[in-house]
């Protein structure tokens, strides 16, 4: 369990805070995360890597000269917002493009794509790798749904050794794709994690079991057994991955860099007695290991578990592998640079929004979304642990707390906004970037397309009416199902979003007011969200345990249930009732 924090709300900008004091040498704050602190190769490619915290060293550990040029930091097991992406490569852009590397995560894949289309939008060459090792996943036919572990740290050191040596950005782009698609890795856990501030861990694996293939973030594994012996499970790790050698290998006189990867609380000792036989094996099936690496490089806050991984070499790769780095947490050979004078070593800092110029109408209704927010973030704040409940059946168990994280910034964003006085345009579009910026995740991206498509409807000219903001819901609709590729039916929250934005329309349609619009849409989001109960997921985390779900809601249709129940509720200015998820799932 964690035991040192203050606030939790804060425990992630605080460990950015301490961690960029404790390591100047290499990194400095830049607003989204962290960058180099010292000069980079003019006109060079820039790799911008990425995810949630509570990875380390993954992510900001691997930062410095001979690896990425910054990292966009998420909070807990949460991915960063677009916003925080864009920020970051906008601070290490060295004129050469920008490369983003993230594991193959649905949150991080949303959010890094759209600070990759913000990027090129502004003429900026921007490529993205997903790293997809994790075997235990997705099939050998479907690796490209693979989510991403401890095949991270090979991926991102290939790809910024060849962008210090100058290579363009095509060559880059080319040696990303080769170096993932020769990355494999395995995991097995022994016991879940526990964020600050939480009194139970967000997963658990029954005393003296081992869950087989679980994920960093607590996605459940394959399969359970028996806690082996140290030689039985080196056995176990290096059997199943060499059951799947990339295509046009062999073992016979292949050179490979293998990882032991400790999850958290996992000691180094014990660490060193696994790969004692790992070493054997390998060397067994003709495999020549280079530069082995063990010890906590992909973590997962204080699980106790570890993950193999194995990357296969050709000649190309062995020398980009090898070559100088001088990072907080991966240093090798003799690396020289020259630290950024002071002007540029706060260059990317937070600024505070310009607001603009709106109706005195529009000013009015301000006040109303701001209502309307406070009694979502009332809904949310009294569902946090049950919607984490949900969550944990078949997923990670944060969707409360993510879903609290973004209700949370999206209030104060609005008032904010409110008191400096912004129209109901303006206040939206603030929460829905306040959201997305600090839940991350997939939840924060989408709720921040939702908030934004709403308030660029809605705008700053006039009152809100009816009819603009059914037509801000339908845009969220399209915009999310066009953005995230669910369909109704997937188990997710457009199970709810694409019923209660066609019966909103249609209600407005026929004259109803906004509020009874609302109210007949809402009924028909919560029946929708307990529908959800008897589908399989077919999309995100839940995916490879759909079986697990059936029988419970999707977690993200019945928090959008309990939103949109508290925004009536509030148009019906009827605000003392506490909602629950009893009503909806």
């Amino acid at each position: 369990m964690t035991r040192l924090y203050n606030e939790p709300s804060a425990f992630a900008d605080e460990m950015i805070e301490g961690f960029v004091a404790s390591h100047s040498r290499w990194v400095r704050r830049v607003s989204g995360g962290v960058a180099r602190s010292t000069r980079s190769t003019p006109d060079s490619v820039a790799l911008v890597i990425g995810g949630g915290s509570g990875h380390y060293p993954a992510f900001a550990g691997l930062v410095g000269q001979g690896l990425a040029h910054g990292a966009a930091m998420g909070n807990l097991f949460a991915s960063p917002s677009a916003q925080q992406v864009y920020n970051v490569a906008k601070a290490a852009d060295n004129g050469g493009g920008v490369l983003l590397g993230y594991g193959n995560y649905a949150g991080d894949v949303l959010h890094f794509t759209q600070a990759q289309d913000k990027l090129r939008a502004e003429g900026i060459d921007c490529r993205s790798i997903a790293v997809t090792d994790d075997i235990s996943s997705a099939p050998l036919a479907e690796k490209h749904k693979r989510r991403g572990i401890a095949g991270d740290l090979t991926v991102f050191k290939v790809v910024a050794a060849a962008a210090e040596a100058g290579y363009p950005m095509d060559t880059v782009m080319e040696i990303a794709e080769r170096a993932n698609e020769r990355t494999r890795s395995f995991g097995v856990a022994f016991t879940g994690c526990t964020l600050p501030g939480a009194d139970h861990p967000l997963f658990s694996v029954p005393q003296g079991r081992m869950a087989v293939g679980m994920g960093i973030h607590g996605e459940p594994g394959i399969g359970e057994t028996d806690i082996p012996t140290a030689d039985e499970l080196a056995e176990l790790l290096v059997k199943d991955l060499l059951a799947e050698i990339p295509d046009g290998l062999s073992t016979h006189g292949a050179r490979v860099v293998p990882i032991l990867n400790g999850l958290g609380s996992v000691k180094y000792e014990e660490l060193f007695v696994v790969y004692r036989r790992v070493a054997q094996l390998l060397a067994e099936a003709g495999i020549e290991a280079v530069d082995p690496q063990v010890g906590e490089l992909v973590t997962s806050f204080d699980m106790a578990g570890t993950s193999l991984t194995l990357f296969w070499l050709d000649s190309e790769l062995e020398e980009l592998w090898l070559a100088p780095a001088d990072a907080p947490a991966f240093r090798r050979g003799a690396v020289s640079a020259e630290a950024l004078d002071a002007g540029q070593l706060t260059m990317g800092a937070e600024q505070q929004s310009v607001i603009p110029d709106a109706s005195e109408e529009s000013k009015t209704a301000a006040p109303t979304i701001l209502a309307a927010l406070n009694a979502a973030k009332a809904a949310v704040d009294a569902n946090v642990e049950e919607l984490g409940r949900i969550d944990a059946i078949a997923g990670d168990g944060d969707h409360g707390i993510g879903m609290e994280r973004g209700i949370h910034a999206a209030v104060a964003a609005a008032a904010d906004a409110v008191e400096r006085g912004a129209g109901a345009g303006t206040a939206l579009n603030l929460a829905a970037d306040a959201w997305a910026d600090k839940a991350g995740g997939t939840s924060g991206a989408l709720w921040g397309m939702a908030l934004r498509a709403v308030g660029q409807s809605v705008g700053d000219s006039e009152r809100p009416n009816a009819a603009a903001v059914a037509a801000g819901v339908a845009e969220a609709k399209r915009s999310i199902m066009d953005f995230g590729k669910a369909k109704v039916g997937d188990k997710t929250l457009v199970d709810v979003l694409a019923p209660f934005s066609e019966a909103l329309t249609a209600a407005v349609q026929v004259g109803a007011t906004l509020r009874e619009a609302w109210g007949a849409a809402a009924n028909i989001a919560e029946q929708s969200a307990e529908a959800t109960a008897s589908l399989l997921p077919l999309m995100g985390r839940a995916r490879p345990h759909a079986e697990k779900s059936l029988g419970t809601p999707d977690a993200g249709a019945v928090s959008m249930a309990l939103i949109v129940r508290a925004i009536h509720n509030t148009l019906a200015g009827n605000t003392a009732g506490k909602i629950s998820v009893k009503e909806t799932a």
